[in-house]
């Protein structure tokens, strides 16, 4: 007898699940049929495929949504995340998920959502202090050796970076981590990008900032569309780069950083390069400069080749101009005995025409002793009339006597008219000559000034005074003065007897 115990039955049917699946959906759709929704559009994603996922929600809840491919061109609008709308459908439910979700076939603009409104104030403010000029943006730095990253230090994130940066070009990462949502996130987002811009000297500071987070609602990416976190981004002195959400996502961050990325790992590749291009560049680089190189010489080379065929044969020319300089120097040798030939003949050749010395000698002989014969009559005669005259004087020493006695009585008359035209005789009389210090006669006593020294000259000798109140003051001892030589009256020259 079976011991076992029998399993306990029941009178509830069995299901699997999906036929539990397959009886939701089709209620669903037959309760619902046609709906018309009204919320904010999140969590956008457009798939290669062409279909459009997204969902739908309000301060209390939220529904997914979905776009079919072909009733995307008939849409009215395009859909963004943020922005409310009414979709018109049908509430579907997806079995393999347990989700039930809305076939979206029309799409109307209900108003902008709050956080949206809220985002795009801060956004047209911001933008008229000019924080997300495009003058502003810096370059990135082509090699940095510290990256900076401001992440949360839990999740993918910062894996894909430390990955990619691995994998592209080994670097040193400096993470602050940083919650990235939630009450506070903002503040120490932004104190951690102002920090790593102030960190001590022991510490490496980053060429280069990340600010990553992985994707996420509107409500989730809030943090990175507050203004302490946007004027931290726009104020850091260190290249920044944005990698927040997913590449449709869109916060104010970006718009004030020097570089937007779509995603986290696209950051880590515009932090570095990778290090395999460089090299295939830098080997592509070094080829072309070695083709170029190569091109160059294989150019020159044809360019010599050119010249060289059209220059001359220089040993050829060397050979004629050594043959020209022999020919020359054989030349030059005979030139010296050509030229005594040449001037010989000419010689030969002109002295039969010219007279012969002895006769020119005998010529100018002969006109020497005519010369010598006519000065010697001219002196003879002219000694003939010296003689001729001195033969007419009766007695030459009585009429030299005579003229000397002439002479003296001459010079006595005209020493006698000097005397008496002198001066020295008018002192003789009692007068004295006055002349200043200067030697300048005194002629009137009102050109004396009181106290000028003056000299008075008499007949026998010098005295010096000094006038007073316009009157002589008395003679001193004057020094005598030197007695003027006088010169002897010349001799009466004696007539020559010739």
């Amino acid at each position: 007898m079976d011991t076992a115990a029998e399993a306990p039955r029941t009178n509830a049917p069995e299901f699997t699940v999906s036929e539990i699946s397959g009886a939701i959906k089709r209620t669903l759709e037959g309760e619902f049929g046609r709906v018309r929704v009204r919320g904010e559009i999140t969590e956008l994603k457009a798939y290669p495929s062409g279909h459009i996922y997204l969902a739908l929600k309000d301060e209390g809840a939220k529904i997914r949504a979905i776009i079919w491919r072909f009733a995307v061109p008939r849409l009215t609008l395009k859909p963004e995340n943020g922005v409310e709308v009414i979709a018109t459908g049908k509430v579907s439910a997806y079995g393999e998920r347990s989700d039930y979700q809305l076939i979206i076939d029309r799409l109307e603009y209900a108003g902008e959502g709050a956080l949206l409104a809220r985002v795009e104030a801060l956004r047209k403010r911001l933008a008229a202090e000019g924080l997300f000029d495009e003058s502003r943006r810096r370059p990135l730095p082509r090699l940095p050796r510290v990256i900076g990253v401001v992440s949360s230090e839990k999740g993918a994130v910062i894996q894909d970076i430390r990955t990619t940066i691995a994998r592209r070009f080994p670097s040193h990462i400096l993470l602050w981590p940083v919650p990235v949502q939630g009450q506070g996130a903002a503040e120490q987002i932004a104190a951690a990008i102002e920090g790593f811009s102030r960190l001590p000297p022991h510490i490496p500071r980053p060429d280069v900032v990340i600010v990553a987070r992985g994707g996420g609602s509107l409500e989730d990416l809030m943090a990175f569309n507050e203004e302490i976190v946007v004027r931290a981004a726009a104020n850091c002195p260190i290249p920044l780069i944005s990698a927040v959400g997913h590449e449709t996502d869109t916060t104010l961050i970006d718009l004030a950083s020097d570089r937007r990325a779509p995603t986290p790992t696209a950051a880590a590749e515009l932090a570095v390069p990778a290090r395999v291009e460089l090299m295939a560049a830098l080997d592509q680089t070094s080829a072309r400069l070695l083709s170029c190189g190569q091109a160059s010489l294989n150019h020159a080379r044809l360019r010599l080749s050119r010249v060289e065929a059209r220059m001359p044969d220089l040993p050829g020319l060397v050979g004629a101009a050594r043959q020209r300089l022999d020919d020359r120097a054989e030349r030059l040798q005979m030139a010296p005995m050509a030229l005594l030939a040449r001037k010989r003949g000419t010689l030969d050749a002109i002295a039969p025409r010219l007279p012969h010395p002895r006769e020119t000698l005998a010529g100018h002989r002969h006109s020497l002793s005519h010369l010598d014969t006519r000065a010697r009559a001219a002196l003879q005669r002219l000694t003939d009339q010296r003689h001729a005259r001195l033969a007419r004087i009766a007695d030459p020493a009585a009429g030299m006597a005579a003229r000397l006695r002439e002479a003296r009585l001459h010079l006595s008359g005209l020493g006698a008219r000097l005397e008496g035209a002198s001066y020295q005789g008018v002192l003789a009389r009692g007068f004295a000559l006055i002349r200043t210090a200067e030697g300048h006669p005194v002629t009137r006593a009102a050109g004396v000034a009181p106290g000028a020294l003056l000299s008075i000259t008499l007949q026998d000798g010098t005295l010096n005074a000094t006038t007073t109140d316009g009157s002589a003051a008395p003679p001193g001892p004057a020094a005598p003065l030197a007695p003027k030589r006088t010169k002897p009256a010349p001799k009466p020259e004696q007539g020559s007897l010739l």
